[in-house]
């Protein structure tokens, strides 16, 4: 049996809010699952459906996003913000050293709070995710579509922005959840308010964080990308091979929201990588 209630805390000036499913027990360590971009807390509940047990799994809403506090200030949108924010939210739960699970900007927060907090985290994993953009060139590039799509949301408007945000060939694959799930991924969308979307895409995009070395910081890392999504799969095989320890699995069947499309493969992987990196941890 879990139980679910709702968390708010003001973590450097932010109020961010939680759900958090408490398990059956607390033998095992908690599981922190962190949201992509235009997502929320409430849009990882098919990801979280085979993690839980007996342990609790805190599902938050990053800034700006879902029923968190939305600034109008873009110093609170920063990933070092955003960061210290996620720290704050740890502590007030007194969650320990928890495991990470982070989807696409998700991932990027979860990366940054191991190399920010390498002792704040048992292990971080990661679907679909980048460590930052390293080439200078190619990171002034994407900063530039970043402003012109925030410009976009705050022109056209949140149902136009949304509806042109799930027609990307990216999110293609995701047809295969069938029209309901879609639909209620479209409501979830439209619940975002255009400002802090705006916000967010300009303090925390791939281009505007810094880019992260991970070698240093020794927290267990897995890279999880879908079979059809190409690039992040090719992303997630190369930092597997640079980093010390890191792994990586490439899921059938899915594209980017590789733990929306193929959850059971996903929570496979998960509870696998949640062992090993246990195991290492007391070792």
């Amino acid at each position: 049996m879990t139980s679910r209630r709702s968390h708010l805390a003001r973590c450097e000036g932010v109020e961010i809010h939680a759900l958090v499913d408490s398990g059956s027990g607390s033998a095992q360590p908690p599981i922190v699952v962190l949201h992509g971009f235009t997502g929320s807390a409430e849009s990882m509940e098919p990801a979280i459906a085979p993690l839980r047990g007996a342990r609790d799994i805190v599902s938050v809403d990053l800034v700006g996003h879902g029923r968190s506090e939305a600034p109008a200030d873009i110093e609170h949108y920063t990933m070092e913000s955003c960061v210290a924010q996620l720290a704050g939210l740890l502590d007030d739960l007194a969650l320990g050293r928890p495991h990470l699970v982070g989807y696409s900007m998700g991932g990027r927060v979860a990366l940054s709070f191991c190399a920010r907090h390498p002792e704040g985290a048992l292990s971080a994993l990661t679907i679909g995710a980048s460590p930052g953009i390293f080439d200078a060139e190619a990171r002034a590039a994407r900063v530039r579509a970043d402003e012109a799509l925030a410009d976009r949301i705050l022109s056209a408007g949140l149902e136009v922005f949304v509806d042109e945000w799930m027609a990307k060939p990216l999110f293609a694959s995701q047809r295969r959840l069938g029209s309901d799930f879609l639909e209620r991924a479209r409501s979830q969308r439209l619940r975002n308010r255009p400002e802090a979307l705006a916000l967010s895409l300009r303090g925390m995009g791939s281009g505007a964080m810094p880019p992260l070395e991970l070698a240093a910081s020794k927290v267990p890392l897995c890279f999880v990308a879908g079979g059809e999504d190409a690039k992040f799969s090719a992303l997630a095989r190369e930092m597997s091979s640079r980093l010390e320890g890191a792994s990586c699995e490439i899921l059938p069947e899915a594209g980017h929201a590789a733990h929306l499309e193929n959850p059971r493969a996903f929570g496979q992987v998960a509870y696998r990588f949640f062992a090993s990196a246990k195991a290492r941890s007391t070792g």
